[in-house]
């Protein structure tokens, strides 16, 4: 019988239905508003002070709004004016021409080229994780999610700028974000409800700050780079940032400011390491409760890699890993609702007219977990994706769709698989000690209190067989996820 993990279970009718109650428990969790009703049915309509929300929850809507019709669907200031410290004008808040043009020029850096060529930046962060955990105690306890937010933030810090996490200014970066997000949840409520920001004045300054800050670290490398790059002088570096450095705009030849840069790597730091934080912490909990499939993936791993390094090769043949991946995303999708986008132009979806300028939100949560999409819903059965499984467009959207799908998806799943076989091969996960994590909706999925691991080494692998190369282009296929 597959594992069902734990979820908020959802409230009852009798439960009380009052904006207040919505947003006391809303303060904690949107996880904690949902019912029942919540996983069933098409589009559901919530009236909110001023204004009426709608949550569209079923892939043929899904698909109208992201892909369909998306040029009526931009982005909504809602949720985006909360991250604004942080990540200016970047990708992610921006809409119509300026967003155009900023995709145009940020595709290449993620493209199946720079996939390759940063690989071994990417390992190397991973290498550091395994000497983190090597100096635990055999069978010590580890936050499993401290430690994932540390890799993929070291990672991203890595593959963007060349620069580790343990430098001092990185470490700066890693601390004032985690503060910069706790406060920008509470931003993102306040906005939620049209209640002014200065109303949580504590919050609302750390939240200035802690933005600020976190630019003005960034800043400093990307400054250094760039004003070298102006004067002609050749830089030896392979990062991201040398891309964006390098890039032009195919329509009409301009480069990016240092203003833009800073926008963009401030963007993709918050993007790159936060999420993969989350469902790389989901993944080792999954399969420390499920030590049946742990031990294939070690089984899996070990005969594909031995005791050599993993290679960027070495990606598509990670069958199992990628299918627990890809079912992690499934049942704790880390943007458990995706940002806010806004009708436009008197659109109409199902039987519900949708004035311009109400809210349209599609949560991966509730599409993953939708009781007439999925056969058991709530349990964890990564096996779903080799049993000929067929979903319409838009049922599976853990990096969004169409458009405006998330830009690092590839770079995601490389991470995320390189990370799981590394750890896979030399430790064995067990649950800590105390209760189960509760997932909680913040910025991404993340438990309310941690996740304890206890982690074991294994004992060393034997060098594997030689398997047959593959074409590069399988590593970048192999991390695309299904039904798109």
């Amino acid at each position: 019988m597959a594992y069902e993990p734990p979820y908020p279970k959802p409230l009852d009718r009798s439960s009380k239905r009052s904006l207040w109650n919505l947003f006391k428990r809303g303060r904690q969790s949107w996880l904690s508003t949902l019912y029942e009703g919540s996983y069933q049915g098409r589009i559901s309509r919530v009236r909110l002070p001023g204004v009426q929300l709608f949550l569209v929850k079923f892939p043929d809507l899904i698909k109208e709004v992201l892909v369909d019709h998306f040029e009526h669907f931009p982005k909504h200031e809602l949720s985006e004016t909360a991250l604004k410290p942080l990540l200016g004008e970047s990708i992610f808040t921006t809409n119509g021409p300026t967003w155009e043009r900023q995709r145009r020029m940020l595709d290449p850096a993620f493209g199946q080229a720079k996939l390759k060529e940063v690989f071994s930046l990417m390992r190397g962060g991973s290498d550091a994780l395994l000497k983190r955990l090597d100096a635990l105690e055999d069978g010590g306890v580890a936050d499993i999610e401290i430690e994932m937010t540390h890799v993929t933030a070291d990672i991203i810090l890595r593959t963007i700028l060349s620069e580790s996490l343990e430098g001092e200014g990185a470490r700066k970066i890693f601390h004032a974000f985690n503060l910069f997000q706790e406060k920008a949840v509470v931003m993102i409520q306040l906005s939620f409800f049209r209640l002014p920001l200065w109303l949580a004045p504590r919050h609302y300054r750390i939240w200035k700050r802690t933005g600020r800050e976190i630019r003005e670290l960034l800043a400093v490398p990307i400054r250094g780079r760039y004003e070298a790059y102006q004067r002609g002088e050749a830089g030896e570096h392979r990062d991201i940032l040398q891309s964006l450095l390098d890039v032009r705009d195919p329509e009409d030849g301009s480069a990016f400011t240092l203003l833009e840069l800073v926008d963009q790597v401030a963007m993709l730091f918050l993007a790159g390491h936060e999420t993969s934080a989350s469902a790389l912490s989901w993944s080792l909990f999954l399969i420390a409760k499920c030590p049946e499939i742990q031990q294939k993936l070690h089984q899996e791993t070990c005969g594909l890699l031995g005791s050599r390094e993993p290679e960027f090769k070495d990606i598509p043949r990670h069958r199992l890993i990628r299918n627990v991946f890809r079912e992690t995303l499934r049942i704790y999708p880390p943007v458990g609702f995706l940002t806010f986008r806004k009708s436009t132009g008197g659109q109409r979806l199902h039987k519900h007219d949708v004035p311009d300028g109400s809210p349209v939100v599609i949560s991966p949560w509730l599409v993953h977990r939708h009781r007439e999409l999925w056969e058991r819903p709530n349990e964890f059965d990564p096996e779903r994706f080799d049993q000929g499984l067929e979903q319409p467009a838009c049922a599976y959207i853990p990096f969004g769709q169409g458009p405006r799908i998330c830009i690092g998806a590839a770079f995601a799943m490389q991470e995320a698989m390189l990370i799981l076989a590394s750890l896979t091969r030399r430790y064995r996960f067990e649950p800590g000690p105390g209760p189960d994590p509760v997932p909680t909706s913040r910025l991404t999925i993340r438990s309310l209190d941690g996740i304890s691991l206890r982690v074991w080494k294994r004992p060393e692998t034997e060098p594997a067989q030689p398997i047959p190369d593959q074409p590069e282009e399988a590593a970048v296929e192999a991390a695309k996820c299904p039904f798109h």
